[in-house]
């Protein structure tokens, strides 16, 4: 067996609640810095606080809408990855939408990432989700190349607005939701 299969196996995806805010507020800001660097403003970066980011978490998961998800990977030394997602922003039918997913660097390449893609896409088709959307900068190139060996289907990049100005970002679709799980 090698090395990454057996750390897979103290991967665990929870649900999050209010009290893992601080945790996902430690995730989202770390990743952040390590997956944007060079993408976004370094100012930007420096600038993000884990106290406003552990408000919001605990806002966002006390009044959860109802079809709101929030995942959580965890190992022995605590969580290392996240994602949320809920319906379509676009108003699609039956379309889920991943509006983020975010796994620290060190904890890449063990499954992680594939598992709570899974789990996302396993609550969404209980919720009625027949298709799913997610949304990446273009120039996240290992980001995209996940997207892609999970089979998403890549969208034309578009103008959207962010931290430091316009970025293009990059939808990928899955038809069938099932074929993540």
């Amino acid at each position: 067996m090698s090395q990454s299969r057996g750390a897979s196996l103290s991967v665990l995806i929870l649900p999050a609640g209010p009290g893992d805010a601080e945790e996902l507020a430690r995730v989202h800001v770390r990743s952040w810095r390590e997956t944007y660097r060079g993408l976004l403003p370094d100012a930007y970066l420096a600038r993000m606080s884990e106290a406003d980011y552990a408000r919001r978490f605990r806002r966002a998961l006390t009044h959860a809408g109802p079809n709101d998800v929030t995942l959580a990977v965890a190992g022995p030394h605590g969580l290392f990855g996240y994602a949320q997602g809920g319906p379509s922003r676009a108003g699609a039918p039956a379309e889920a939408e991943i509006a983020t997913l975010y796994v620290l660097r060190q904890a890449q390449g063990i499954g992680a990432g594939k598992r709570l893609m899974s789990g996302m896409a396993r609550a969404m088709l209980a919720q009625g989700a027949r298709s799913l959307a997610l949304s990446v900068l273009r120039d996240n190139l290992r980001a995209r190349g996940f997207y892609e060996h999970l089979a998403g289907a890549a969208e034309a990049a578009r103008p959207e607005r962010g931290p430091g100005g316009v970025h293009h970002e990059v939808t990928y679709r899955w038809a069938d939701i099932r074929t993540l799980i």
